[in-house]
């Protein structure tokens, strides 16, 4: 290396400063800040060849990165630009002097870049030790909802999507690639907002009009001021956000073993098998549907077990409801039985309370008693497929399948059916629990949660939560 100074630099620099290479040293060889890091791994490739390297080279005169085994001299011999900079050192070569030249202030600017690229990577240290060791007591992420009239039944929606962990790390994680991004009508673009605001440590309660706007445009059976039902809203945004999710996926991409692949499948999508046995040959039809929640019904003993143990019991179809049996060629009574043959990140169960008939239509209050902890095992397709070989003597199928769940959200509805309220105990970290009211929210204590009447319930599974760090 030249340690003597170079006439050229000297040159460059009484014309164009040392600007240019204070840019191109920041963005693309120290990278010193997250943009600075972006630009250099979506940018740096030879303009000549497309590949990164070898020893890849920026003219100091012109936007051209060229890699140093040929490029760069053919484009410093046909533009006449002789000055150009390493981007693995920072060193700038001249063409004339056919040698790396010393400078003492670029020489400052690199030692500058590089402690400030040291500083970066400490803080990034320190924050996501600061992620990873928050406190039991934090507070951060809680926010209120103003009540926009009439609006509590989005305000707990948002609430509950808000504290599902996988879709937390997924919007601040910045993952959505939106094609229509700057037009203001993607609902997946407005909720990683929201999730900005949620975690940008403020306090103040949040106005929901931009999300309740692009609901009522995307689900207009929802659009007006009247008081909607919970359960159908959480539906609908799934529905909305599934769709919206899509534009910025490839076609490709969109589905993974003949299943949708975003974000909103991968989390609450499950798989609900349906067994209809002929009673006159024991032939079996089974399909498989997709489901986001599963409805159950409270009449009866009063527990979510109970319930779902009544959800998947075999039932007799009868006479008036024969089926045509492909084996027997015949209609012919059968028996079917509801299973769940793949289960969701996310298991979401909605307790119909609500009941509308032409002679009636009431709430149900009956208490349901649900766990704090659940293990799904006894309902799903492969523990009924095992019990059925245990009985004949074969090997046992699926047993050691981990399907246990913790709760993470609760929403109430308060009230009568004509005059109710909704509200949301929503899991903050393992054991931290706050109810949300709309602008309000206050610590709440697992037995409170618990011992609450209970109109949609969400379970995260337990495995997952310890994997991903998020419990």
């Amino acid at each position: 290396m030249n340690d003597n100074g170079c006439l050229h630099l000297s040159n460059f620099k009484a014309a164009k400063g040392s600007s240019p290479y204070k840019i191109v040293h920041a963005f693309f060889v120290a990278s010193t800040s997250y943009e600075a890091r972006r630009y250099k791994a979506t940018s740096c490739l030879c303009f000549a060849c497309g590949q990164p390297g070898p020893r890849l080279h920026s003219c100091l005169h012109c936007i051209y990165f060229a890699c140093y085994g040929g490029h760069i001299q053919e484009h410093s011999k046909n533009k006449k630009h002789f000055l150009y900079v390493d981007l693995s050192y920072g060193n700038v070569f001249c063409a004339q002097c056919q040698d790396y030249i010393y400078d003492r202030e670029l020489t400052e600017i690199s030692r500058s870049n590089r402690l400030l690229e040291a500083n970066n990577e400490v803080m990034a240290l320190k924050r996501l030790r600061k992620r990873r060791l928050i406190s039991p007591h934090t507070t951060i992420g809680l926010r209120g909802l103003q009540n926009l009239g009439s609006t509590c039944f989005m305000n707990c929606i948002v609430q509950t999507l808000i504290h599902t962990p996988l879709l937390r790390d997924y919007f601040l994680g910045e993952k959505h690639k939106c094609k229509t991004q700057g037009t203001g009508k993607c609902l997946v673009c407005e909720v990683s907002k929201l999730f900005q605001e949620f975690y940008s440590g403020a306090k103040t309660p949040l106005t929901l009009h931009r999300l309740l706007h692009l609901i009522w445009t995307h689900a207009r059976h929802l659009a007006g001021y009247e008081q909607q039902d919970a359960h159908e809203f959480f539906i609908a945004t799934l529905d909305v956000l599934h769709r919206h999710c899509m534009n910025g996926v490839d076609e490709t991409e969109k589905k993974e073993k003949d299943r949708c692949n975003c974000i909103i499948d991968q989390i609450f999508t499950g798989g609900l098998q349906s067994d209809v046995v002929c009673t006159s040959c024991s032939g079996v039809s089974t399909t498989i549907d997709p489901f986001w929640d599963i409805s159950l019904d409270v009449a009866g003993p009063g527990s979510l077990q109970a319930c779902l143990e009544r959800f998947t019991r075999a039932e007799h179809l009868g006479s008036a409801a024969k089926i045509k049996c492909s084996n027997c060629r015949a209609y012919r009574e059968s028996t079917k039985q509801l299973t769940l043959e793949t289960l969701p990140i996310v298991a979401s169960f909605h307790l119909k309370r609500f009941e509308h008939s032409s002679q009636i239509d009431r709430k149900i209050s009956a208490f349901v008693s649900f766990p704090a902890e659940l293990d799904m095992t006894p309902f799903m397709s492969t523990h009924r497929r095992a019990v059925d070989a245990a009985d004949n003597n074969n090997g046992p199928e699926g047993l050691f399948e981990d399907n246990r769940y913790s709760l993470f959200a609760v929403v109430n509805h308060l009230g009568s059916l004509d005059a109710g309220h909704y509200t949301a105990y929503v899991r903050q970290m393992k054991g931290s629990w706050f109810k949300c009211d709309d602008h309000m929210i206050t610590r709440a204590s697992l037995r409170e949660v618990l011992d609450s009447e209970g109109y949609l319930l969400f379970y995260h599974k337990t495995v997952l939560e310890y994997e991903c760090d998020v419990s």
